[in-house]
Parts: structure tokens; sequence; C-alpha cells
């Protein structure tokens, strides 16, 4: 198999093997097992039995988001996931309606719902996808065991180098033969490196870093002691105001509360210093439900949150039989909560492109589509970084669109606030289940370019009637 040429990385593979055993990892697994006799996924962690947090997902206790594109995604791969989550106790909120929201220096009507999202614990999303995959007799998962780099040449990848983790440095690594190769290893993927040492091309990297920081403690809190029908608050940083605040439920009755700044102003992992941090937001409704909350354990840090995209589908001198996904092709800014969403995604993609029969999926071909199942999250979440201040890296500065688009896209988030028309447009947009394009369609364009300016919400929308919902 070649960039452009030779044997499909589908049919007539025998053995593949997936590095990293997380969503992305673990959704790759179920695909390729359509199309090899045997996959391996090689995974450094050893799987807990029970809905646990791991080492090898760093950002496993901070909240996380499963949008309806991701949701949809998933339902395909592994039909029927969405209720068991649901079973399990994971929330399942609709949107506008179940959340007050603070976005763009209004808050937002609590319309009736255009999309849903659901907010279980990463443990309790990677178990019962887990469960599903690894019960495919085809699909084998080696645990406690690292890749420390590839074997072949600047043709072709034929197999990984592993070694038992805590063996040391000294340890000869062993080699597991393959016919496909995908790195699933997250954003801390050493596969350009490995891609060198063959004499291929490491890909070109885009990044677009802010320095956002954030922290999130659990707490458990009694919504009936509330003065409000809202299952949860989300305050949305932006240029001028760059403080954000979320309070989410997840399952067994908590509550994930995340803070965060930027460069310089991130939030503190002291406790008691991060409740007085919520100060910071434009308006006192979260710390407030924060002090009528229980915290139930350590405030946990995280600021490892650049906007990285490798371009492996760009022409160079790359080995067949090989592939990235997940976030060791394209990571995001966690804020904006698109990563499960890509993952599940770029799954998709992968069946789709493989099961392509009018023309023959090379390696090449296969990485490009992976590439454009990750195109309109990028596009979001690279956007909306590119305007904080701060912003640094390869791919920050600005465009000679960004400024046209950015003043478009500045009304079109005032309006959303309050015009039912554009939020049934704008959020199936940041759900990943509709096109960027949909906000250019020429009814939104009338309703954003020529409707007056929406009056500003000045006070949070507490009961969903309060806000003319």
């Amino acid at each position: 198999m070649t960039g452009e040429s030779g044997s499909d990385p589908g049919s007539g593979t025998r053995h593949a093997v997936v590095i990293g055993g997380s969503l992305a990892g673990l959704l790759a697994a179920r695909v390729l097992a359509e199309h090899a006799e045997r996959v391996t996924v090689v995974e450094r962690d050893r799987y807990p039995e029970e809905v646990e947090q791991r080492a090898g997902v760093p950002q496993g206790r901070h909240l996380h988001v499963l949008l309806e594109g991701g949701r949809q995604a998933l339902e395909l791969l592994l039909p029927g996931v969405a209720d068991e989550l649901l079973a399990e106790g994971a929330p399942r909120l609709g949107m506008p309606e179940a959340v007050v929201q603070w976005q763009a220096g209004s808050w937002q009507r609590r319309m009736d719902a255009v999309v849903h999202i659901l907010t279980p614990s990463r443990p309790l999303l990677e178990r019962a996808v887990r469960r599903r995959v690894l019960a495919d007799p085809r699909v084998t998962a080696v645990q406690a065991t690292e890749a420390v780099g590839l074997a072949g040449d600047a043709r072709r990848v034929r197999g990984v180098l592993v070694r038992e983790r805590g063996a040391g440095r000294a340890a000869e690594p062993r080699l597991i033969p393959a016919d496909l190769v995908v790195d699933a290893s997250g954003r801390g993927s050493r596969a350009p490196l490995w891609l060198a040492e063959l004499g291929a091309q490491p890909p070109r990297e885009d990044v677009i870093d802010t320095g956002l920081a954030y922290a999130t403690r659990v707490y458990r809190h009694d919504l009936h002691a509330d003065d409000t029908d809202a299952a949860g608050y989300f305050v949305v940083p932006d240029p001028g105001r760059p403080y954000s605040g979320v309070a989410l439920p997840t399952e067994d009755g908590r509550f994930l509360v995340t803070l965060s700044g930027l460069r310089g102003q991130e939030p503190p992992a002291e406790e008691e210093a991060f409740e007085e941090f919520a100060a910071r937001l434009p308006h006192p409704v979260l710390r407030d439900w924060m002090a009528k909350a229980e915290p139930v354990s350590p405030v946990y840090g995280f600021r490892d949150t650049a906007n990285v995209r490798r371009r492996y589908d760009l022409p160079g001198r790359r080995p067949a039989g090989f592939l990235a996904t997940g976030d060791a092709l394209c990571t995001f800014n966690p804020i904006y909560g698109q990563g499960m969403a890509v993952a599940a995604l770029g799954a998709v993609a992968l069946r789709e492109a493989l099961a392509d029969r009018r023309r023959p999926p090379t390696t090449a071909r296969v990485q490009r589509a992976l590439l454009r199942a990750s195109r309109q999250a990028w596009d979001i979440s690279a956007g909306a970084d590119k305007k904080m201040p701060g912003a640094v890296g390869s791919a920050a500065r600005p465009g000679p669109l960004d400024r046209p688009l950015g003043w478009y896209m500045a009304r079109v988030q005032r309006r959303v606030a309050v015009d039912p028309e554009v939020s049934a447009v704008f959020r199936p947009v940041l759900s990943l289940t509709r096109p960027l394009s949909a906000l250019l369609a020429p009814r939104v364009a009338r309703a954003v370019l020529l409707r007056p300016e929406p009056a500003v919400l000045d006070s949070p929308p507490l009961w969903r009637d309060a806000a003319g919902g």
C-alpha cells in the first residue's frame, strides 16, 4: 500500500494494530474488525473492571460532553449504546432549554430544545464502548504495554515495536507485525518522530494555543433546593471576557464544575481559591450555586489545551500502512467539548472510506477522509481561539477571510441569544449535525443582517418562562 496506489488498507488486511485503547482507538478497532482477520489494540494502562479513572486519560476527571453529532455517529457504530448510557444514569440535556448560558455579552433565552447533549463521565462512556468492542472475538487488547516505535521503512509500515510498561528503557522491544497500523495514541502522539526515524516525512502541524487552563471539582447538589428549573450553567468565554465556568450533571447525582482562564490567569488548584476564582465570571450565579453545593473531590487541573492538527493528508514521503485518527490526528481546545464526537465521526469516516468500492481506499485517501471528519470541529474551535488574546502558534495568524467572517459570526451569536430561527441552525452547527455553511443560508443571513440588534438579556433565566421561552 502506497500513498496513492497499491494495496487496499481494508480488504486483504490480515492483521491491524491500533495504538491506544481510549475512545478513538476502540472505535477504530470496531471498524477495522469488519475488514481485518485480527485487530490488536495496544494500551498502556490496564483497563478497570468498574467505572474508574485511569492514568492514560489525563482529562478523564474533567467534564465531557457528547454532542449530538457524536451520539449519532456512535449509534451507527454501536447501535443502542446511547440507551445503555442513559440506563446507567448519564444525563441527557436539551439545548438551549435545560442550561442557563451566558455568551457574547448576553444571557441566552431558554427556548425549546433544538439539540441534545449527553454528559456521562468519561470512565462511564469508555466502559460502555470497551465492553462492546472487546466482545468481538476478532479484537484483542494488549494491556499495560506501550508502543515505542514503528517497524518498516519510508515506503511501508510493517508493525509496531512495543514494550511492557514498567520494563525500563533497557528492555528489548518486541515486534507486533501488522498489515495496517492506526495511531490513536492521543495528543501526545510520538508517531511523527517514529516516521522520521523510518526516513519518512513527519506531518506539518497547525497549532493555535491560547494558554487556556482549567480546573474541575466534583459537587453534589439538590436541584430541588434551588429557585430554578435549570439543569446546569455555562459561561462561555470570548475575547473581551476570557473567564469561563460550567456546572453540568453527570451520573450518580454528581455535578462537575469547571473553571477556566487564559495564560497568566489560570484557575487555582487550591480548594478555597477555586471557589473564589468563580467571582471573576461576569455574574455571580455560578458562584452562588457552588456556595450551596457540597464539594466531594479535590480540585484537578489541566493545561494542555492547544488546538493541534497534524497534516498527514498533505503530499509528502510517507509510508503505506499507517493512519492517524482521534487526537493523534487533530486535537481541540477541550473547552468546546468536541473531542468525543470527533472520535466517533472519525470512525464513521474510516468505515465509509474502507467500504467505498468505487475507488480503492488507499492510505492517502483514507487519511484525507479522517481529516475531513474533523474539519468542522477544527474550524469552530480554532476559529474561536484565534481571536482570543495571547493566542500563539503556527496557525494563529488571521487569514484574509477571518475578519469578515468574525464580524458576521459575532452578529450570529448575538442573535442566537433571543432568536429561535437562528438558534435552530446555530446549535446543530455547533453539535456537528449541520455544516457551517448553514449559517450563511438566505433565511439566516436575513435575520442576522437585516433585523435590529437584539436587546441584551442582563439577568440569568433561572426559569424557562422567565426568559420568554
